[in-house]
């Protein structure tokens, strides 16, 4: 089967979470994605087994040891003839191993570079390790969630690494393929997942900026300080959750 995406040349350097994540995205989309992995005695963050590693499927993969002098030099060749490149490093690392955004785009001028990071290339945190609690932490989204005579509770990953992170970035990178198509011109996508999650707080802005929004947890319809928006117990141990906002439906609910 072949999806919209059908024809979409990706290579995506092998990285953990949101990178990956956006890349399986696009290869459901129908993209013709290229994993670079890096060779199988270097360690890259928590080992799952590739059959239980989800977010690989869909694409190729060949190792690539970057540190390796001809490392680059692969890489760039493939890049050649891609429209997309996903990089999930640190900000100076791909620059430092040779296939960072003015090499790429120098040799391919259409390529749309898509950056995963935590932070953003620049400012006091552009260097700092992060992971998804520190991103969610800084725009207010964890102060948000959680009872409220409890502290704030993660919600998994999902709002920085995936909401923020991936599908900030897959956007991203459609747009600029899209403009590419115009133009004949590819750009950097930076998409930060601090940023990605303060974006995806912006309707919680309004309602507090509105004072309909209490900065308290579990005071707000969305936060369970609403009894017809929440989790409850069952006689069996287990719990239903009632979402019955419009009146309507809390009308079907009474």
């Amino acid at each position: 089967m072949t999806g919209p995406l059908d024809g979409l040349r990706v290579i995506e350097i092998a990285g953990i979470g949101p990178g990956p994540f956006c890349a399986m995205l696009l290869a459901d989309l129908g993209a013709d994605v290229l994993r670079i992995d890096r060779p199988s005695d270097v360690p890259l963050g928590t080992p799952v087994a590739s059959e239980f590693d989800i977010t690989r499927r869909n694409r190729r993969s060949v190792a690539v040891d970057l540190a390796h002098p001809d490392g680059a030099g692969v890489v760039l060749r493939l890049v050649d003839r891609a429209d997309v490149l996903i990089d999930g490093f640190r900000p100076g690392v791909a620059e430092r191993l040779g296939i960072g955004p003015p090499t790429c785009l120098e040799r391919n001028p259409r390529l749309v570079y898509g950056r995963m990071t935590g932070w953003g290339q620049d400012g006091p945190l552009a260097g700092a390790a992060g992971h998804d609690a520190n991103y969610i932490a800084l725009t207010g989204a964890l102060h948000a969630i959680g009872q409220t005579d409890g502290p704030p509770v993660p919600p998994l990953n999902m709002i920085g690494d995936y909401g923020g992170g991936a599908l900030y970035l897959g956007l991203g990178v459609l747009a600029a393929v899209f403009e590419a198509g115009k133009s004949r011109r590819g750009q950097v996508v930076d998409a930060p997942m601090v940023d990605g999650a303060a974006s995806l707080m912006v309707p919680v802005y309004g309602h507090y900026a509105a004072g309909r929004w209490r900065d308290e947890r579990g005071r707000n319809v969305l936060d369970g300080g609403a009894h017809l928006y929440g989790v409850y117990e069952t006689r069996d141990a287990k719990h239903v959750a009632i979402a019955a906002i419009e009146p309507k439906f809390y009308g079907e609910l009474l």
